[in-house]
């Protein structure tokens, strides 16, 4: 017995009308990603007093952490996360909070809760206090941990904050 789908006219007539109906289920979707397709219609972008805040620096090294772009953070607060491509040394990375010019409010440190010598990723935690700091924007930076101290080697990650 031969094989007749696609020998059948009904057959072709209703896969031409299925591949038409898909054509413009999608491209309702597409005009309409807000409502159809919510994670397409993210950009992780948030206006604050006409700045744009997103993360920036070595951002593709990023693989997840705790406190997400334009959180608003106040007292001690705990995070983790998974960065690769070699941020650490002797298990240890630098955590900053900066102003929004980039300067230098606050050094920290978190430490690597799986095996740090590797260039792949690496899970991370600590805690860091934003009591007694300007309230407004500013950055968290993660800094890789740079044993060397040559400019060349420096990584870094900023991930936007509001201070409250």
């Amino acid at each position: 017995m031969k094989n007749e789908f696609f020998g059948s006219k009904l057959n072709t007539v209703l896969l031409f009308v299925l591949i038409i109906l898909m054509v413009i289920a999608i491209r309702m979707m597409l005009q309409n990603k807000e409502l159809y397709l919510p994670i397409l219609g993210q950009n992780q972008e948030q206006k604050i007093d006409t700045v744009v805040f997103q993360i920036s620096g070595n951002k593709d090294d990023l693989v997840s952490f705790s406190i997400l772009p334009n959180s608003k953070v106040h007292g001690v607060v705990s995070y983790r996360g998974v960065v690769k491509g070699g941020y650490f040394f002797e298990g240890n990375i630098l955590i900053n909070i900066l102003d929004i010019n980039k300067n230098s409010l606050k050094k920290s440190h978190a430490d690597a809760t799986t095996d740090w010598m590797t260039a792949g990723p690496v899970n991370f935690e600590g805690n860091i206090d934003f009591s007694l700091l300007q309230k407004g924007p500013a950055y968290l930076e993660i800094h890789n941990d740079n044993a060397s101290g040559l400019p060349e080697n420096d990584k870094s990650i900023f991930i936007p904050i509001i201070i409250e």
